[in-house]
Order: C-alpha cells, then structure tokens, then sequence
C-alpha cells in the first residue's frame, strides 16, 4: 500500500478527482494498458507523447488513436478478450498503438524477435496457432513463406488498410466496447537462436507496484522530461521501460532499429534526458559524437554486462549518469546500481529493489557471501507459466558481505579446463583493461587431455597493433595461470545479437587478422 500511495503521489494523483477518475476509466473500460491515458487525460493531454521518424504524437492524440483502432480491430476482424495477436515489429507508433488496441480487447500479445529466422518463425506459427498478426512491411516475405493463414495487417502503407490507416479512420458504428482486463504479455526469448522460450506476463497494477517504484525513485524518473528508448520494445526491458515512461507523461523517442548515428542526432536534437541501452550502444554512440550526448542525465544500462571499462568511460566523458539494470524476460527488473554504487564498486549489478527475493545456490542450497553460484529468484511479477516459485536465471555470479551483487556469466557459458571452473567474463573483463583492446570474448575449444582449451578473440582500437605475445605476457601479471588462453586471436569486430548480447557461438568461426 505505501509502494502505491507513492507512486500515485509521483505522478500527482491523489486528489479526490483523480482518483475518481481513474476508478470510473476502470469501470467503463476495465484493468488494461489504456489506463495510462487516465493519468495523463488532464495534465499531459497536449504534451508530446510519441517521436519517431513518421512524426509526433501528443497524448490526446495517441489515445483517440489506440481508441480508434481497438473499434476498427473489432468491427473488421473481430478481435475479441482471448485471441492471440502476435506483433512482429520494430520500434515505431504503429507498434505502439496495435499494443494498446489490443490490450484494451483483452487479447493476448505475444512480441516476437524481429531477427528471428525462416525456421523460428515457422516453428512459432506451428506452436501458437496465432489468431492475429501485425507485422512490418519488411517482414512480409517471411510470413508469406510460412504456414501462417489467419489475418494479417501491415503496420503501415500509404494506401492499403493497415495500423496507421486505420488509427485515423472513424469506425463505422463506434459501439461501445465491452469492458475488459488485458490478457497475457507473452515474450517469446531466445528468438535468434535455439528454440525460442514462451515468458508469460499478467499485467497487474499490483504486481509490478515494487519494480516501478524502484525505477521512480532510483533512476528518478519523475524529475526528467524526455526518454529514448533504444531497445527493442519486443524484448521485456524495452516494453518494461516503454509503459513506465507513458505512465508518467513523459515525451518518448524512438527510431526503428539502433544506430549510433541516428542515436546521437535525436538526442541532440530532442535534449534527451533518459536513455535506455545495452551496453554496446553507450559504447558505440561515445564514439561516434560524445559532445551529443551532454543532455543525458540518466543512462540505463541493461541486457548485458556492463564492463567497468565503459562505466570509467562514462563517468569520465558525462559525469555520473549510469545505472545499471538487472533483469530477466522470466523474472523482470530485480537489482539496481546507482552511479554512487558504480563509483564504488564499477563491476557490480547494485542492489536488490523491494519486494525480489534473490538467492545465490549451489546443488539447490543458498550459498554464504563470496561465493560463486546460480541467481535465483523469486518476486511477485516474475513469468505465470513456471510451475516453480524461485526462478533460475541461468546466470551466475555472487554477493558480498554489503549486499551487492556480482556477475560472472552464465551457466552455458562455463569452462572446465584441466578441472578448473573458468568463467570468461572475468578473463575478458582483464584483457578489456589494456589501453590497446577495445572487446575481447573468451571461449573454450575442446581438447582431449584438458577437457577445453582457452582461446581467446581479442579486437583491438582502430589503427593500434599488438602481437599474440605482448598482450600474454601483459595478461600472465592480472589472472591465474590456469586462466591464461592458449591462444589469442586478433578480429576486425567481435559478433553481438541485436539486443547487445556478445554472439559467443558466433565466436569461434571468425576469420583472424592477418598481421
């Protein structure tokens, strides 16, 4: 209860008329994401809600559109609380607005990965049996290989019926809609390789009342103006980070899919304050135009490990403005750091937030601080489809004796070498510390007697050379001898997934520069 009061006193609506307010939206429409537009309805009616590169939208006019299109969605082709609609696209309004639309019907969505192949697609239309699809025009040929015959609506065209026409198109009859609560949030992760995992969310105002507070008071979300949300809103962060910054009026940019470039050029041009990134994009967009980005008062760092390398760069060239965020698609938001806490500890993930319980467990027992194991958790708005309380992440780390949590990698991601457990992560973390390497990945290779070899892939700055042996003999002062690689590989550019994850099955079949 104190977690909502807080909230609702953040975002100025406690009043007896707001909250009257709110208590008859939910009465007439019932509990689903058009509910935002309820806490926005009086203030932020004619502030800009949504920039992409088709143009802007205030709130007034995003909601008429969202209502508009949930109508033309019933009338056309009966969507109705139940159906399953599938999205496949990129960050825009259209996306937007087919997430609301659908919401307000009570069906379900399932987000997929816009870089899934042929194969993953068609596994997906076999699996989910979908009733609905929205896509993107570049996605058309994809569909039109697959097996998927149900109906279909493009996310925009200039002249055929699709989710921009239709948003601005009256209905017909306009009856009114029946009041309903939003279905499931499906994630579907792991869509570039492998077979992708169904991660189901409820949305529940309740549920998520702790990761939002946190994200409020932690980030300070509240005393900012304007967000760019570079991650994909397919992936839970993005959608997480997408619903949070339209609850609290905020202005939201967007452009389809990264680059540093474009990236740099609209937060110069919009003076954005939030920024939400992988690392990999921090690190690209400090390269390319550093000087644009003296807006950003808050970087939210999450999706991958965030290197003390980049966390000294950042401090170094903006001041303290990251934050790094730690989270699941099957768990969501669960540790915060704060720049205070990357100031002192540059390697660390931060905290626990209120209300997640996390356990550090070794052979299915809680570990003491210090040592390593699997993070599990356990939280009240983790994925509804896990037949398991506690959630195992998959990822392993360890906490110290402050509370603070630490990543070493994943669990497919170990080596056994010679009988020793080696992660990667801290081999490439001290390679990442030469003045001369700008990304390394390490990796095992199997080996008859050891059991694996290390092989290391190093990318060094622009126009800096180094041989095998210098940067071994540099590396032999900084880690055990048993996690020396037996070899180094120098690449032009090291492989990561479109969410910013380093591509380590990429890894080991890159061509070596010839010196």
């Amino acid at each position: 209860m104190f977690n909502l009061l807080n909230i609702l006193s953040q975002l100025h609506f406690l009043s007896p008329s707001n909250v009257a307010r709110l208590c008859f939206a939910i009465r007439r429409h019932g509990v689903n994401l058009m509910l935002l537009f309820s806490l926005t309805e009086k203030t932020g009616g004619q502030k800009t809600a949504l920039v992409d590169h088709r143009g802007t939208l205030n709130y007034e006019e995003l909601h008429k559109r969202c209502d508009n299109l949930a109508h033309q969605l019933v009338e056309r082709y009966g969507i109705r609380q139940g159906h399953k609609v599938a999205f496949f696209c990129q960050n825009h309004a259209s996306f937007v607005q087919g997430i609301f639309a659908v919401s307000r019907l009570g069906a379900h969505i399932y987000l997929l990965n816009c870089s899934m192949s042929q194969r993953q697609f068609n596994r997906l239309v076999q699996e989910h049996h979908f009733d609905f699809l929205i896509y993107d025009e570049a996605f058309r040929g994809l569909i039109e290989k697959s097996s998927y015959q149900h109906a279909k609506l493009v996310s925009y065209h200039d002249t055929h019926e699709s989710i921009n026409r239709l948003s601005t198109s009256s209905s017909r009859r306009k009856e009114k809609l029946t009041a309903s609560s939003s279905g499931k949030i499906v994630l579907l992760t792991g869509g570039t390789t492998g077979k992708p995992k169904q991660v189901i969310h409820r949305p529940s105002l309740f549920n998520f009342l702790n990761p939002f507070a946190a994200l409020l008071n932690r980030l300070q979300l509240p005393t900012y103006n304007t967000a760019y949300i570079a991650t994909p809103i397919y992936h839970g962060y993005g959608i997480a980070v997408l619903l949070s910054f339209l609850a609290l009026g905020k202005k939201v940019v967007m452009q389809e899919s990264f680059d540093a470039k474009n990236a740099c050029a609209l937060i110069r041009k919009h003076q954005v304050e939030v920024v939400t990134v992988v690392p990999l994009m921090v690190h690209k967009m400090l390269k390319h135009d550093q000087e644009a980005l003296g807006s950003l008062a808050c970087i939210a760092s999450g999706g991958a490990k965030l290197s003390p390398v980049l966390v000294s760069e950042v401090t170094h060239h903006l001041g303290n403005v990251l934050y790094n965020l730690y989270g699941t698609s099957e768990a969501g938001l669960n540790i915060i750091a704060t720049p205070e806490d990357l100031n002192d500890h540059p390697d660390t993930l931060g905290k626990v937030i209120p209300g997640s319980q996390l356990q550090v467990v070794v052979d299915g027992k809680e570990v003491e601080p210090g040592r390593i194991g699997q993070f599990c958790i356990r939280n009240k708005w983790s994925m509804k489809n896990s037949p398991n309380l506690w959630i195992q992440t998959g990822d392993i780390g360890y906490r110290n004796e402050n509370g603070y949590y630490f990543l070493c990698g994943r669990t497919d991601d170990l080596i056994i070498s010679a009988g020793n457990n080696i992660y990667p992560t801290e081999i490439e973390a001290a390679l990442c510390d030469h003045p001369n390497v700008e990304d390394a990945a390490v990796i095992g290779v199997e080996d008859v007697y050891a059991g694996n070899i290390l092989t290391a892939y190093v990318q060094l700055y622009a126009n800096q050379k180094m041989t095998e042996e210098a940067l071994l003999s540099w590396l032999r002062t900084r880690v055990a001898a048993y996690q020396i690689p037996r070899e180094i590989v120098f690449v032009e550019e090291l492989p990561y997934t479109p969410v910013g994850k380093l591509d380590r099955k990429r890894v080991q079949s890159m061509t070596r520069i010839k010196g």
